[in-house]
């Protein structure tokens, strides 16, 4: 009668899968992120161009309402500058995660391959 064959490294192999699994989680979860903030940017872009429009079609203007104009755009403009870098920020730290992704699906491969190569040398034996 043959025996079932036991992998000793199972758990490992189910722990190094839950990595992945969560290192996917978190590049998605990343990404997600980069996509709301690329929505951001786009939004804070066209109140941008609106306001400058707008700023651009007025003909006369008080000095109270020419610095209210132009502190609303400063303030468009530091939005915009604070979104891209934030945008950076993610797009680096998607890149991290990428890269931590990739080397928990090499760590849960390289289990696998022992696994099968003691299941072949198992059913050799038998």
């Amino acid at each position: 009668m043959t025996r079932p064959f036991h992998f000793k490294l199972e758990k490992i192999l189910e722990y190094r899968r839950q990595l992945e699994d969560q290192a996917k989680l978190a590049l998605s979860l990343t990404r997600q992120q980069i996509a709301e903030q690329n929505m951001r940017v786009e939004a804070l872009r066209k109140d941008l161009e609106a306001c400058l429009l707008k700023l651009g079609t007025l003909k006369q203007m008080t000095q109270p309402e020419l610095w209210l104009w132009t502190g609303w755009r400063d303030r468009l403009e530091l939005d915009k500058k604070h979104a891209q870098a934030k945008l950076a920020e993610l797009k680096q730290l998607a890149e991290t995660r990428r890269l931590e992704l990739v080397a928990k699906a090499k760590d849960r491969k390289l289990l696998e391959k022992l696994r099968a190569k003691q299941a072949e040398k198992h059913g050799q034996e038998e």
